[in-house]
């Protein structure tokens, strides 16, 4: 629960509320929609370029330091954009921001996850990871109307507080870095003289593998197609929907997320977890490629629905089939190093929609752009998931 509620104010702040900021970097601050695009860009670029290094940090240090220390990182960012007048600026405040958004967010909480449950790991990941969605919900929405009466200057000073408050709290309470710190075993066990050893698959060891690189690469461009398409989507919904209608509607893919990743959750205890994967995918491309032709409201507000269905479940199944491929002995490092490349295209997504989009006015070809990228990511997937030993052991 305290992983729960600590994501709903990293995603909310720091995913879902890019849409928000960088519509108000242009409005208020004067930026062209290029250079707010490569701030949210930097974002994502510097939170997975220290990927490998956070990693290192959950290895050696409790996980409270390295949680605290990012949300504290992660507050003084926010805040820092209040005084910016130069776009070498933005530049700096972003990127610290994502170093913070790192070390307090999605890979702490997978790797935690991961070193505490086994036979239940993927319920227990969609419900920690629910909190991204839930904050998608209750932030973003409640940010633009934030934005929109009090304009960015103040608004960064509450989001800085709200960071800080809504994550360092319950981390100093409640995290804890492994179950033997409080006398247990994984899933909850006692311990005992029959404790099983840590297991998984080497760093060095997943580092050859033709699936680690298969799927690590089919990432980067399937997050190039989310990330870059949830960092526009404010301006997307604008195009359709005004005032607080536009501001509900924010709300939509975040809410079907949730649906979406409960109910994987659940069925991935059930299902092949690959055959899965690859479903999301194509619903991603398909949802992106739907959005960029609609016109109609209702089949806008269901493209933006089904989106958030694939948002959901993508962003839970990196982390799921990388524990359930190579194990919790090294799973910080490997996903650490698989989280560094996906960032790549986390990082060029925004802004790659922001160049199509500025050079026709128009998001419908940036977003046919972002389907694109995704059908890529999943043909480069099922080439990973060929017949290899790789394969045989992830669907097994």
């Amino acid at each position: 629960m305290t992983l729960f509620v600590t994501l709903i104010f990293c995603s909310g702040l720091g995913f879902y509320n890019h849409a928000v900021t960088l519509q108000a970097l242009v409005s208020e601050k004067g930026l062209s929609v290029e250079i707010a695009s490569s701030a949210v860009s930097l974002f994502f670029l510097s939170s997975g370029l220290v990927g490998l290094w956070i990693a290192g940090m959950l290895d050696r240090y409790d996980v409270r330091l390295v949680v605290c220390g990012g949300a504290c990182l992660a507050g003084v960012a926010l805040f820092s954009i209040r005084f910016v007048t130069h776009e070498w600026q933005v530049m700096l405040a972003y990127s610290l921001f994502g170093i913070g958004f790192a070390a307090s967010g999605l890979l702490p909480a997978t790797t935690l996850v991961t070193r505490w449950f086994a036979q239940k790991r993927a319920l227990a990941l969609s419900i920690a990871s629910t909190g991204l969605s839930v904050g998608g919900i209750v932030i973003t929405p409640a940010s633009a109307l934030l934005i929109a009466a009090k304009g960015i200057d103040y608004s960064v000073t509450i989001f800085a507080l709200a960071y800080v408050l809504g994550v360092i709290p319950l981390a100093c309470l409640f995290l804890k870095s492994r179950p033997a710190d409080i006398g247990l075993q994984i899933d909850g066990a006692k311990m005992d003289d029959h404790t099983p050893a840590i297991t998984g698959t080497l760093f060095k060891d997943a580092a050859r593998s033709r699936y680690f690189w298969g799927l690590s690469l089919a990432y980067v461009f399937l997050m190039m197609a989310q990330v870059g398409s949830l960092a526009h989507q404010y301006g997307l919904v604008g195009e359709h929907l005004s005032g607080k209608a536009a501001a509900l509607a924010l709300g939509v893919i975040p809410i079907a997320s949730i649906v979406g990743r409960l109910a994987g959750g659940f069925l991935l205890d059930r299902i092949s977890v690959p055959k899965f994967a690859l479903t999301m995918m194509v619903l991603q491309s398909a949802s992106l490629l739907g959005l960029s032709q609609v016109t109609s409201t209702w089949a806008f507000v269901a493209g933006l629905g089904l989106f958030g269905i694939s948002v959901g479940n993508l962003l839970m199944l990196q982390p799921l089939l990388i524990a359930t491929t190579y194990g919790q002995q090294d799973y910080s490092r490997i996903y650490g190093l698989s989280n560094m490349m996906t960032t790549v295209g986390i990082a060029f997504g925004p802004l790659i929609l922001g160049l199509i989009y500025a050079s026709n006015g128009s998001y419908g070809l940036a977003y046919m752009a972002a389907s694109a990228a995704g059908l890529l990511g999943y043909g480069i997937f099922r080439w990973a998931l060929a017949e290899t030993k790789d394969a045989a052991r992830v669907q097994s």
